[in-house]
């Protein structure tokens, strides 16, 4: 499988290059966690950064032509992209700070009863 970039834009307003590619293949349509993996070594960026938005494969041709956008930082991947896009890329959510968990004391109240003491007499 080799990929060769048709054009590449640098897309400042969202922080990401936007990239038109093209693959020639043997075979099936390469999976789309193999473009990403050679998206991330053929344009020097790493994983979780690449989101391969859409590859068009046309019946009988061995080629394909896809879509994919290399972002600078997660948060912004996060940011920008819809969910399920995420999820088709296997993109991992960076976990949210948590705030500190709040210690709750509970109030016990103690019952203080009145003795009473019964004098015979």
């Amino acid at each position: 499988m080799e990929i060769k970039v048709i054009e590449d834009r640098n897309n400042p307003m969202l922080e990401r290059r936007e990239v038109i590619f093209k693959i020639e293949h043997d075979g099936p349509t390469p999976s789309r966690k193999s473009v990403v993996d050679n998206v991330v070594a053929t344009m020097n960026s790493r994983q979780g950064l690449v989101v391969v938005d859409r590859m068009k494969t046309e019946f009988g041709k061995r080629e394909t032509v896809g879509y994919a956008k290399i972002y600078e930082t997660e948060e912004r991947v996060i940011e920008v992209e819809r969910p399920y896009v995420i999820e088709r890329n296997a993109i991992v959510a960076p976990a949210p700070e948590k705030a500190p968990e709040k210690v709750v004391e509970e109030v016990v109240e103690e019952e203080v009863g009145e003795d009473e003491t019964e004098e015979e007499g």
